[in-house]
């Protein structure tokens, strides 16, 4: 009894940690909008000048990195190779290895620890609570895993989404007389996140000496998104062979429309698969409990009688 107390509670306290995130999340990003349009204009590049980092946050961050320098060292240069990528593409640049690794051992060891403190104090240590402990340590474990591959793949959707419109700014602009370079400069500061981010890093990259091909050749590795890795090769093909990039982006322009039209179809063909489940479970359950249930205790208090 009191384990199900305890998990009730903690499943309160992250209810009530999501509700006051989501009623603050509109007023942060509206006043995060005002200071961006006070202070540049309309533009992509968010205004983070002035902001500090919570005093928990660093002192959380610290002990991750702490933590994951003693495990880093177990990892082998692949294995370090591909976290690196993983991160690069769920956009923690600024997040390195140690940290990662950190935060993972962490989850894996301060949410049963905290689990096994709460068990202890409530009396209802058993057999039982050790399974549910060893279940929460490899759910803590592998919790900061899923939620990079979750990221990741959400980030990539909505750099997909965001390609159509880069292709059509890069075609009015080089049309119009302005080189590829410039006219990517210009659109990385008019697309929107996380499209922006990594136009930006490419361009970074570019000016500290790479050449504009191994910069857009990694701009595609980075990401998961198919259509920003066909747009980096048909620019790369288009500057290797000499052809147009005009014309080579109005074509890409049309692909790309027709590519957001399918994924458009094809999410709106997928509506009806997902919202059977809550209907079947959630909304057919409660239709049946209003509209049968004062039937039923009719009869049952008739038969009673």
């Amino acid at each position: 009894m009191i384990l199900v107390v305890v998990v009730g509670a903690v499943l309160a306290g992250i209810a009530v940690g999501l509700l006051v995130r989501a009623l603050a999340a509109g007023r942060i990003r509206h006043q995060e909008l005002l200071a961006q349009v006070g202070s540049y204009g309309f533009s992509a590049v968010p205004v983070t000048a002035g902001r500090e980092r919570p005093q928990l946050q660093e002192t959380v961050s610290r002990l991750a990195t702490w933590v994951g320098r003693r495990f880093e060292q177990q990892l082998d240069e692949e294995r370090r190779r591909r976290i690196r990528s993983e991160l690069n593409m769920a956009g923690f640049y600024r997040t390195s290895v140690t940290r990662y690794m950190g935060y993972r051992v962490l989850c894996a060891v301060g949410l049963p620890a905290l689990l096994l403190i709460l068990l202890i104090v409530g009396g209802s240590f058993s057999a039982p609570a050790v399974v549910i402990v060893l279940v929460v340590a490899l759910a803590g474990f592998m919790a900061p895993s899923i939620y990079l591959d979750r990221r990741s793949v959400a980030r990539a959707r909505r750099i997909d989404y965001e390609i159509p419109e880069l292709v059509d700014l890069l075609v009015t602009t080089v049309e119009a007389g302005v080189g590829f370079l410039a006219a990517l400069q210009t659109a990385a500061r008019r697309v929107r996140e996380p499209l922006g981010q990594e136009l930006r890093v490419t361009l970074r990259e570019q000016g500290m000496g790479r050449t504009l091909e191994e910069a857009l050749r990694n701009l595609g590795a980075r990401t998961n998104s198919a259509n920003l890795r066909m747009f980096v090769q048909a620019v790369i093909q288009g500057e290797t062979l000499g052809v147009s990039i005009g014309k080579i982006l109005r074509d890409l322009a049309v692909d790309m429309r027709k590519a957001r039209r399918q994924m458009a179809e094809e999410r709106a063909q997928k509506a009806p698969i997902k919202l059977l489940f809550p209907l079947v479970f959630l909304i057919l359950p409660a239709m049946m409990l209003v509209l049968l249930g004062p039937a039923l205790y009719d009869v049952v208090k008739q038969l009673g009688a």
